[in-house]
């Protein structure tokens, strides 16, 4: 069994306030938004984690549902559904693999080879949770493909495609391989960690099918850093 390496500061939550609620696409069925960095997805457990990309969205449209999570320091494309029908149908598509998803992330080094795959099964690290970790006997199968983009002294920019949707799957096995993501407050080093102000890991691109049409969508948010 293998657990990341990194030891969090105690965090403090302050949601990002500007936009409150940033609209990529909205139709009778479907709601897809760009979350910040450091906003939740749903509430957290404390009174003071009630404000969360759920809660702004259904401020605004009540009968939203989310279909799926992005972890609080991640930014970018975050799809609900309107109506119960369209969020079963989201569900089984995100359960079923259909969903087709990319992300753009900084990584600590240079990487060996133009792309690659990490094949790492995960479990939670129940002692130190919410920390996941690497565990071949006792984990669920967990697969992440990359490309390197480009490079700077410090980090290599990748794009990543999820093959399956662990907890924190796409940190931990960049950690994993020696690659942690920079900004990352469970999984990189101290000088990883310290290397920029937020996780440097941003949800850019979404497709799957339309819950209410069947079509073909895919939806993109430019990565912000």
């Amino acid at each position: 069994m293998i657990a990341a390496a990194g030891t969090p500061a105690t965090l403090v939550y302050r949601p990002p306030m500007d936009p409150f609620l940033d609209i990529v696409h909205q139709d009778d069925a479907l709601l897809v938004l760009n979350k910040p960095s450091g906003l939740l997805s749903v509430p957290g457990k404390p009174a003071d984690q009630a404000d969360c990309l759920e809660a702004r969205a259904i401020s605004k449209f009540p009968t939203a549902q989310t279909a799926h999570r992005l972890d609080r320091p991640t930014s970018g494309l975050f799809v609900m559904g309107l109506t119960a029908e369209a969020r079963r149908n989201l569900g089984i598509q995100f359960e079923k693999r259909l969903v087709s998803k990319t992300y753009i992330a900084r990584v600590g080094g240079r990487l060996p080879e133009p792309t690659g795959r990490v094949e790492g099964a995960m479990r939670s690290d129940w002692p130190n949770r919410p920390r996941q970790m690497i565990d071949h006997e006792y984990g669920k199968a967990a697969a992440t493909e990359w490309e390197a983009l480009d490079h700077d002294p410090l980090s290599t920019r990748v794009l990543l495609r999820p093959i399956t949707g662990r907890t924190h799957q796409l940190r931990v096995h960049m950690a994993w391989i020696g690659h942690p993501i920079l900004g990352d407050e469970f999984y990189a080093p101290p000088s990883l960690r310290a290397a920029a102000n937020r996780l440097q890991l941003h949800a850019e691109s979404i497709a799957f099918r339309h819950p209410s049409t069947g079509d073909p969508v895919r939806f993109e948010v430019p990565c912000p850093f």
